[in-house]
């Protein structure tokens, strides 16, 4: 074989495996666009979540100053005292507190002894609380706060109202008295035991609480 015999066939075998150099090059080249297209992550899909988590960071923020804002807007608590439901030595029925005493005194003693405790002889309004009061009384009779001026006028409450003739009272003295059968009257001189009666406290209270949260506010 000649000298240019051998060049040539040389030259073909180079343009030849150059050839394939290019080929396997552009294979590796149309792969990677292939794998790209397919791959699930790319930089589109990057900026995508990106955006989103800045959306739902913006979001999650707004919402936590807007409940802060509403928080602050909100009635304010109105915290009342605190009561036991009736005092010591005090019997608690519906919305009052009972007093029985031992002692036994007349219808004005009883009445300034109840006025020390910041209570009065009894009022009673319902037949429901008379029956309570003839069952914890015992045996004995009791003064209450009712009282007239004489046989022919009105009775009273010590807070001046007018007894509305829920019960009968018996007799024609001007003191009013409670006893096994009802209520009684006698002279204001006579000594009996006697009950005292005031608002039951810690009910008071929790009817001024609930009044004032019921109260309109200014939304303000």
């Amino acid at each position: 074989m000649t000298a240019a015999e051998t060049s040539q066939k040389m030259l073909k075998i180079d343009l030849t495996f150059r050839d394939g150099l290019e080929e396997r090059e552009s294979g590796k080249t149309l792969q990677r666009k292939c794998l790209a297209l397919l791959s699930p992550v790319t930089p589109l899909k990057v900026y995508c979540c990106l955006f989103i988590a800045a959306v739902l960071t913006t979001s999650v923020v707004a919402l936590s100053i807007v409940l802060s804002v509403l928080a602050r807007k909100e009635k304010p608590v109105i915290e009342s005292p605190k009561y036991a439901a009736c005092p010591k030595s005090w019997i608690g029925f519906g919305s009052k507190c009972f007093y029985f005493s031992e002692d036994t005194r007349n219808w004005t003693f009883s009445q300034v002894f109840c006025v020390s405790l910041e209570a009065s002889l009894a009022q009673f309004a319902t037949v429901e609380e008379l029956n309570f009061l003839k069952r914890y009384k015992g045996p004995s009779e009791h003064w209450i706060g009712l009282r007239r001026e004489s046989s022919d006028r009105i009775w009273r409450w010590t807070d001046n109202t007018e007894h509305n003739n829920t019960f009968p009272i018996r007799g024609v003295g001007e003191c009013a008295y409670l006893n096994d059968n009802g209520v009684g009257s006698a002279s204001i001189y006579t000594d009996r035991k006697w009950i005292c009666s005031k608002p039951n406290s810690y009910v008071y209270s929790c009817q001024i609480r609930n009044s004032l949260q019921n109260f309109p506010m200014d939304a303000s």
